[in-house]
């Protein structure tokens, strides 16, 4: 794989994201700060965007979007295929809303 082809695709990878996370930001605000692991600083950034800015954003070579599972129990939670899928996904999701959420510096 060349680097303008992984450039190019985390750059399609930060377009899918940003406007992902406004629609879900716009449809069900609370719900989307929870899934996405937001501020609600970050929702108001988000929400407020132009196509304009989402392309200029998108645009970057570093991927926008970060990994919540920054631990093995809730990687090993999400990705265990042992137990039954449902509860593994819904101590994922309790693991996660423990987290700090990601704020504007």
């Amino acid at each position: 794989m060349k680097v303008t082809d992984t450039y190019n695709d985390i750059k399609e990878v930060n377009l899918a994201y940003l406007m992902l996370a406004q629609n879900m930001i716009r449809a069900d605000r609370e719900a989307a700060v929870f899934r996405l692991g937001i501020s609600e600083e970050i929702a108001d950034i988000l929400e407020a965007l132009t196509p304009g800015q989402i392309l200029k954003m998108a645009s970057s070579d570093m991927l926008l979007m970060s990994f919540r599972f920054d631990d093995s129990l809730l990687l090993d939670l999400l990705a265990n295929h042992e137990r039954e899928r449902g509860v593994g996904h819904i101590h994922a999701a309790i693991l996660a809303a423990g987290k700090p959420v990601e704020t504007a510096a």
